[in-house]
């Protein structure tokens, strides 16, 4: 039986498989990862990070043609491919760095996801990615939650990847939803999104920082202890609900910890910009099924 070289790593507890193939000369089947991913059976993760060239995966052709030289192949828990992970690329750059495949200094490195090039840089609280240009659908969603009561609107929210966002009144009912069942939406978004459940801090602002709670179900994965794109999503929409006074620099609790979100001009295109740790934990050899 095959095996290969992995390191385990997470983002605020969001936590991943990193697989090395540099010359993209691995192909993990659906089921191969979703036993790498179990808990009971495998590794455990939420998801896998293949560090591939580029230049050596199919999808990776416009990221090779713009100069990234390394694309970020990541895997939902069930296998299913995700367009982009905000906690994942963090822990993606850090292993490239502390692997010795990358320099990292004061200019951004660029990465090829699905969602297309993103910037990392250092931050004082880790890394940050520039997730780009975002989209708001106001189109009208109904989450129901298990003991959540009633069904809620939701805000769609697309930062590279689908998110619907809720608002709640209180921590109290945050802590008292059940994640272990997947939330319901209707409609069903056509490929399906992340669905965060915010609470804003009370007072929403302090020193010019808006500060709020989440929790998170991610599809194809189920309740993780953070989602970056999904900190990203949560803080945009509370912005679209505050209005054109809200801040533009926000601070995101999530069970694994807290993380920055940031908006700033690009050019004449505003971005939003994720920052936080990224830890390696170990790293050995596993058998594949």
């Amino acid at each position: 039986m095959p095996s290969i070289a992995f390191t385990k790593g997470h983002g605020t507890g969001n936590d991943f498989v990193i697989v090395p193939d540099p010359d993209g000369q691995l192909s993990l089947s659906d089921d191969q990862i979703a036993v790498l991913c179990d808990r009971r059976f495998g590794i455990g993760a939420d998801g896998i990070l293949r560090v591939v060239r580029s230049r050596a995966i199919d999808e990776g052709a416009v990221a090779a043609a713009s100069g990234a030289e390394w694309f970020m192949d990541y895997r939902n828990a069930d296998g299913s491919k995700a367009e982009m992970c905000g906690n994942g690329i963090r822990v993606f750059v850090h292993y490239l760095v502390q692997a010795g495949f990358v320099t990292l200094g004061a200019e951004p490195l660029e990465i090829g996801t699905r969602s297309g090039v993103k910037a990392v840089t250092r931050a004082d609280n880790g890394y940050e990615v520039d997730l780009g240009a975002w989209t708001v659908d106001t189109a009208d969603v109904l989450v129901r939650v298990r003991g959540g009561g009633a069904p809620r609107p939701g805000l769609g929210i697309d930062v590279g990847n689908p998110h619907v966002v809720v608002a709640l009144p209180d921590e109290d009912e945050l802590t008292g939803i059940d994640l272990a069942a997947q939330p319901q939406m209707h409609p069903e978004p056509a490929h399906g999104a992340n669905i965060e459940f915010v609470v804003p801090g009370d007072p929403l602002v302090h020193n010019g920082v808006a500060s709020i709670t989440m929790r998170v179900f991610e599809r194809g994965v189920g309740e993780t202890l953070s989602c970056g794109t999904g900190v990203a999503a949560a803080a945009l929409a509370v912005r679209h609900w505050a209005g054109p006074a809200a801040p533009d620099h926000w601070s995101v609790t999530v069970p694994g910890g807290t993380l920055g979100v940031r908006m700033s001009y690009v050019g004449s295109e505003q971005h939003v910009l994720l920052s936080g740790p990224a830890t390696l934990v170990y790293s050995g050899e596993v058998a594949l099924a």
